[in-house]
């Protein structure tokens, strides 16, 4: 079971189709093994096989468990909340979750069929804000793997990430100025619990010239209005924050 899952794992970058020899050289598996894994996989729908190339992707069954997912969580009510974000601020507006060392986008103007949704927890404000307000099992920094650099600005010492943090949940906010790509600069805040976890990170991310550092505080504010509406949109009533 595991290793079928970590087969479905190979494809989360977003890249072009994956034959047998592709998947077991990932996985550093034996290429018979690598097959009769795929074979399984889709047998269930789990992945669907170009019979041309004999090349896999992504099948029905995960596109299904998908849909259903974002629906059970509500995530299709968060939708028109991120719209009227971008649409008020210029800016990308983007909502994601925590999944292991990643965080996820989930929804906003980010998810597009060429881009992928997996962002380093560590180099990125949606990520800071998932690491600053973590949900009970989240794991602490000593669980998250290498800390590698995507500019000169990225963050790779646990120690200085754990710095960091302290100043984000002390603002309230997180910042990523150039850290994962050159010329952007995101704003990230909490969608939080009862509990004070963060369920969810909300961003919006632009280039300087439009979140200057005059006009941060105006794009905070818009973000932290959109995040208490998806409070009261994505959480049951029970898990909720008291009004503000």
């Amino acid at each position: 079971m595991r290793r079928a899952l970590d087969v479905l794992h190979c494809f989360h970058d977003n890249g072009p189709d994956l034959s047998a020899s592709d998947l077991a050289r990932r996985l550093e598996l034996p290429v018979s093994t690598a097959h009769r894994l795929a074979r399984t996989l889709l047998a269930a729908g789990f992945l669907e096989q170009d019979f041309r190339t004999a090349r896999y992707r992504l099948g029905p069954a995960v596109t299904e468990l998908g849909r259903l997912s974002y629906h059970q969580r509500g995530l299709h009510l968060a939708a028109p909340e991120l719209a009227d974000l971008a649409e008020r601020t210029g800016a990308t507006a983007d909502l994601a979750l925590r999944s292991g060392p990643y965080a996820v986008i989930v929804a906003g103007g980010s998810v597009t069929p060429k881009v992928g949704l997996r962002r380093p927890l560590h180099s990125t404000a949606l990520g800071k804000v998932l690491l600053a307000w973590p949900r009970p099992g989240d794991g602490d920094l000593a669980a998250l793997p290498p800390l590698h650099a995507f500019t000169d600005r990225t963050i790779v010492e646990r120690e200085v990430l754990e710095r960091e943090l302290t100043r984000v949940r002390a603002a309230g906010h997180a910042r990523n100025d150039g850290e994962s790509a050159h010329g952007v600069r995101t704003l990230a805040v909490p969608v939080l619990d009862h509990a004070e976890h963060a369920r969810f990170a909300l961003a919006v991310r632009a280039t300087p010239d439009l979140i200057t550092d005059a006009r941060e505080s105006w794009f905070l504010e818009r973000a932290r209005a959109c995040a208490r509406a998806l409070e009261v949109l994505l959480l049951p009533p029970g898990e909720r924050r008291a009004p503000a």
